[in-house]
C-alpha cells in the first residue's frame, strides 16, 4: 500500500509530464484497439456477408470462383444454368425456397442482378438481418429496378426516376439497352455488403431487355410477364431442415442434367478470407508496432526523469530506503501509468466507434460495432500493462544502482 501512496504523490509532483504521457499511450491504446476492432469486424462483416443461405448453386466450377461472382459480383461464369432444371430442385420437398440470380449486365459500373421477389423476402447478412428499404418498396413490374444505398448515393437517384442498363459489366459501355428504360421503386437502407452496391431487377425485366427479335411477348411493364427466362447464372437455396444440406449438396452435385456445383456459403466464406491472410496479418503487424512505439515512450520518459528527481531519490535513500524499494516504486509508477492509459484508450475507442458507426456505414459500407467488450481486446490491453512494466525495467535498474 504504501507504493501506491507514495508513487501516487509522485505522479501527482510531474503531473505535467506525466498527464502527456498518459495522453501519448492513451491514444495508443486507443489506435491499437482501433485497429483490433476493425480488423475483427471487418473479418465478421465479411464471414457474414449473406447469412440464412444453406447452398449456393452455380455451373461446375470452383467453390470461391461461384462465391465471388454470386456474392461479391466479382468474375463471371462461362455457363448458365437451365431454367428447367432450376424448376426441378426448387420443386423438391426439402427445399423450403430459392433465390435466382442472373448476372451479365451492369448500370455505370455496377453490378446489376436479375432475381425474383424471393430475394427481398430471404436474403439474410449479418445476424440473419433481413433486407429494409429506406425508400420506396420492391420491383412489382417488368421495368422496376431496386437500388443498392451506395448506388443511389453516389450516383444521386431517388425513387421514380428513369435509368438505363447497359450490356456487360464494363464502367463506360456503349451497348446500352435505351429502348427500355428502368424506374427505380425502392432504395436499401446500407447493409455493409456487397448489396450496396448492386442494382436488382426482375428476371422478366432482364429477359425482356434481351428479347430476340423472332420472341413474341408483352412489352407493357403494366403487365405481368408472360415468358419465362431460358437460364440463370446461379441461385440460392433454403432448407426446410438443416440435416438435409448434405443430402442435397450431394445431390446437386451428382446431378446429370447437368454439370452443377453447390457449395455452403460459410465454408465457402472461410476459404476465401484464409486466402486474404495478408490483410489480415498486415493489421496486426500496424498494432503490434504501435504497442512496442507506446511503451517505448513510457519507458523514455521515466529515464529522463531520472535525472530530476536525484533530490527524491537521495531523500528516500537517506530515510534507509533500500534499492529495492526504489525499483519497485518505478514499476509501481509505470503499472499506475499504464493502467490509467489503458482505461482512458478503452474508453476513447469505444465511444468514437459508437459516434463514427453510422458515418462508417454510410460513406465506406463498414459495419462496426462499438462494443469493443471482447476476450481478445482485453488480452492486448494486459498485453500494454504487462509490455509497458516490461520496457520500465531499464529505468528501475539505472535507479536501483547505488548513488
Amino acid at each position: 500500500m504504501i507504493f501506491l501512496k507514495l508513487a501516487y504523490k509522485s505522479l501527482l509532483e510531474r503531473k505535467g509530464s506525466i498527464g502527456l504521457t498518459i495522453m501519448a499511450i492513451s491514444l495508443s491504446v486507443m489506435l491499437l484497439l482501433g485497429v483490433e476492432q476493425v480488423r475483427h469486424e471487418i473479418k465478421e462483416n465479411f464471414n457474414r456477408t449473406v447469412s440464412g443461405i444453406d447452398l449456393i448453386v452455380g455451373t461446375r466450377t470452383g467453390q470461391t470462383n461461384l462465391l465471388l461472382y454470386s456474392v461479391f459480383r466479382i468474375g463471371a461464369t462461362t455457363n448458365n444454368i437451365s431454367w428447367e432444371h432450376y424448376e426441378h430442385f426448387n420443386s423438391l420437398d426439402s427445399v423450403k425456397w430459392t433465390i435466382p440470380i442472373s448476372l451479365g449486365d451492369s448500370h455505370r459500373g455496377y453490378r446489376v442482378i436479375g432475381t425474383s421477389s424471393q430475394y427481398f423476402e430471404h436474403f439474410s447478412y449479418g445476424n440473419q438481418q433481413h433486407l429494409e428499404f429506406q425508400a420506396g418498396k420492391p420491383f412489382n413490374t417488368n421495368f422496376e429496378v431496386v437500388l443498392g444505398a451506395d448506388v443511389a448515393k453516389t450516383l444521386g437517384y431517388q425513387v421514380g426516376q428513369s435509368i438505363i442498363l447497359s450490356h456487360g459489366i464494363a464502367k463506360i459501355n456503349i451497348q446500352q439497352h435505351s429502348e427500355h428504360p428502368f424506374t427505380i421503386s425502392g432504395i436499401l437502407k446500407p447493409t455493409g455488403t456487397p448489396v450496396d452496391q448492386t442494382v436488382h431487377a426482375s428476371l422478366a425485366g432482364i429477359e425482356a431487355i434481351h428479347h430476340k427479335p423472332n420472341r413474341t411477348m408483352t412489352m407493357n411493364p403494366n403487365n405481368p410477364p408472360t415468358f419465362k427466362p431460358t437460364s440463370i447464372t446461379a441461385f440460392m437455396i433454403g432448407l426446410e431442415s438443416k440435416l438435409a444440406t448434405f443430402k442435397v449438396q450431394r445431390e446437386i452435385n451428382q446431378y446429370t442434367g447437368e454439370p452443377l456445383t453447390a457449395i455452403l456459403p460459410g465454408v465457402a466464406l472461410s476459404e476465401l478470407w484464409q486466402m486474404l491472410g495478408v490483410f489480415e496479418k498486415t493489421l496486426k503487424a500496424i498494432g503490434v508496432l504501435v504497442l512496442v512505439t507506446s511503451t517505448l515512450g513510457l519507458s523514455a520518459m521515466l529515464l529522463t526523469t531520472i535525472h530530476s528527481r536525484k533530490n527524491e531519490i537521495a531523500l528516500l535513500r537517506a530515510v534507509g530506503a533500500p534499492a529495492s524499494f526504489l525499483f519497485l516504486l518505478i514499476q509501481t509508477e509505470a503499472l499506475l501509468i499504464a493502467l490509467v492509459s489503458a482505461a482512458f484508450g478503452w474508453i476513447l475507442i469505444s465511444g468514437l466507434l459508437y459516434f463514427a458507426q453510422p458515418f462508417l456505414l454510410d460513406l465506406f459500407s463498414l459495419n462496426i460495432q462499438a462494443n469493443t467488450l471482447r476476450t481478445e481486446n482485453l488480452l492486448l490491453v494486459c498485453g500494454v500493462v504487462g509490455m509497458t512494466v516490461l520496457t520500465t525495467t531499464i529505468p528501475s535498474i539505472v535507479i536501483y544502482k547505488p548513488d
